[in-house]
């Protein structure tokens, strides 16, 4: 790679953003949050510690998730927030533009692509791609797309689920459903909100997630103290939660991604569905780390399902690796603009 053309690949999600350099790796892994003044619409700060301010901020600061859905809700700040990263992940070469690859959820429209192009220029890049998601996840986890075999990848991040099946370098059958960790989230939040009456905000419901959430009910079930504001007397008040009331929490969420998953396979050709059988299914996608995910998918398609490593940046790795073969997965780029 030469200096002169520094490579950074971006994973644009909407709970985090992954910055990949080739040669370096992972540089950045932040949230999708912005802190903007709403006096005078300064961007204050972005990332972790932005992060820090939701739902802790006075009157006057907002903190922004610019990203909804896996697209861009708000386009200046999310120009601000691109960057914001590609300010950081460039250090001291910064006076040369960088070419950017930028991961978009599979179900995008036209428009939303070219803004995702046109955010990344507009904030330094020299030449913006954007490849989808299920491709890139898939380049990330290790899997040969080229060869004439299909493999399936489910991505669950933040705000979509993509279910992909590819097979020699594209995109067979694929779907995209606006249903991942936030969903679950939210799900979680309002679970403790009807059954115990306490307000909870996002990190403790993200926390009782990680910590105790399951996709299948636990025989031996985990605990948790969760705090929060009773709606009644307005004080803060603290209750035990258990893992399977979580699993009957989230149940709706994620019978829709097991659907988008049985939607896809249905859509698939035998020769490749024979493929997906011997292969399994990938996961990728932060929130593929919710315990007992592959085996909920095992359980409800019938087909063995797996989580591969370091499943929260096999997108950002699959931007990387793209960046440094374009030739090769040319067919995967969607679009490219100077």
């Amino acid at each position: 790679m030469s200096v002169f053309s520094p490579k950074l690949g971006i994973d644009l999600g909407t709970a985090n953003t992954v910055v990949f350099v080739p040669g370096k790796g992972i540089v950045m892994n932040e949230p999708s949050v912005v802190a903007v003044s709403e006096t005078d619409k300064k961007v204050l700060s972005v990332g972790d510690e932005a992060k820090e301010m939701v739902g802790r901020t006075p009157d006057t600061i907002v903190a922004y998730r610019p990203m909804r859905d896996g697209v861009i809700a708000d386009y200046r700040v999310t120009e601000a927030m691109l960057r914001h990263f590609i300010d950081k992940a460039m250090g001291r070469w910064n006076f040369f533009k960088p070419d950017v690859m930028v991961s978009v959820p599979a179900g995008i429209t036209s428009t939303e692509r070219r803004a995702v192009i046109e955010a990344a220029v507009r904030a330094g890049a020299k030449n913006a791609y954007v490849v989808k998601e299920p491709i890139l996840a898939a380049i990330g986890a290790g899997i040969p797309i080229h060869e004439a075999r299909g493999h399936m990848i489910v991505d669950i991040g933040g705000g979509t689920t993509d279910v992909a099946v590819i097979s020699l370098g594209g995109i067979v059958a694929s779907t995209s459903v606006k249903c991942a960790g936030n969903k679950l989230d939210a799900a979680i939040a309002d679970f403790v909100k009807k059954s115990f009456n306490l307000a909870i905000g996002d990190h403790m419901a993200e926390d009782i997630k990680t910590k105790i959430g399951s996709a299948i009910p636990l025989d031996q079930e985990l605990a948790m103290l969760v705090k929060g504001r009773d709606f009644i007397t307005g004080l803060p008040r603290s209750v035990e939660v258990k893992t399977n009331e979580i699993v009957k929490a989230i149940s709706k969420e994620l019978r829709d991604m097991i659907t988008a998953i049985k939607d896809v396979l249905q859509e698939t050709p035998p020769e490749l569905a024979a493929d997906i059988i011997d292969q399994g299914i990938i996961l990728t996608g932060g929130s593929s780390l919710l315990r007992n995910m592959a085996e909920l998918v095992f359980r409800r398609t019938g087909v063995k399902a797996q989580v591969a490593d370091e499943p929260l940046l096999c997108v950002a790795k699959g931007t990387g690796i793209a960046l440094e073969h374009l030739d090769t997965y040319k067919k995967a780029v969607i679009s490219k603009r100077r």
